[in-house]
C-alpha cells in the first residue's frame, strides 16, 4: 500500500446495481417462447444422431455437435430430481412469490435433461425427489419461463 494511504481506514458503501438490458433469443429460444406463450406447449430438440431430447431446447447437441432441427412436444408432467427451498427473499425471487420459494429440478418425460423451475401448491417438507409433477401455465404468458407459473404435485 502506499504511505499516503497508510492509517487512512477503508471507507464500504452499500449499494445495490440495476443493469437493465435486452438480447436477441435466437431462433431456438425464441421457437420454445413462443410455443409456450400461444400454445402452452412445452417443446424440446431431438438430437439426430444420439436421439436425446434437450429441455430446455438445444440448438446444437453438447455432445454429438450436430444441429438439433427437430423439436418434440413434451406431456409437462415428469419427475422431480433434485429441489432447494429458499427460507428468505432475495432478488432473483420476484416479489410476487410467497415465501419460503421451492426450487426444482424437474426431468419432463420425453426429455433427456432437465429444466429448473418453482415447485408450488406443495408444502416445502412434503416435497421429494422422485416426487412426479406437471406444469401449471400462468393466466397471462408474455413469451417467458415465467409463462409456467410453477410445477405441482401429480394427484
Amino acid at each position: 500500500m502506499s504511505d499516503q494511504f497508510q492509517g487512512i481506514e477503508p471507507m464500504v458503501y452499500q449499494s445495490k446495481i440495476n443493469v437493465p438490458y435486452s438480447w436477441w433469443a435466437g431462433d431456438t429460444a425464441s421457437k420454445f417462447f413462443i410455443k409456450l406463450r400461444d400454445e402452452k406447449k412445452i417443446m424440446g430438440t431431438k438430437c439426430p444422431s444420439c436421439n436425446k431430447v434437450f429441455l430446455p431446447p438445444r440448438k446444437v447437441c453438447p455432445s454429438c455437435f450436430i444441429e438439433n432441427t427437430e423439436w418434440v412436444s413434451l406431456s409437462g408432467e415428469g419427475t422431480v430430481l433434485s429441489f432447494t427451498v429458499a427460507r428468505r427473499q432475495f432478488a432473483a425471487i420476484p416479489q410476487d412469490k410467497k415465501i419460503p420459494v421451492i426450487w426444482g429440478l424437474i426431468k419432463l418425460d420425453g426429455a433427456d435433461t432437465a429444466l429448473l423451475h418453482y415447485l408450488d401448491e406443495v408444502r416445502p417438507e412434503s416435497v421429494e425427489i422422485g416426487m412426479r409433477v406437471k406444469a401449471v401455465f400462468s393466466d397471462t404468458r408474455k413469451g417467458a419461463i415465467h409463462d409456467i407459473s410453477h410445477f405441482k404435485p401429480v394427484k
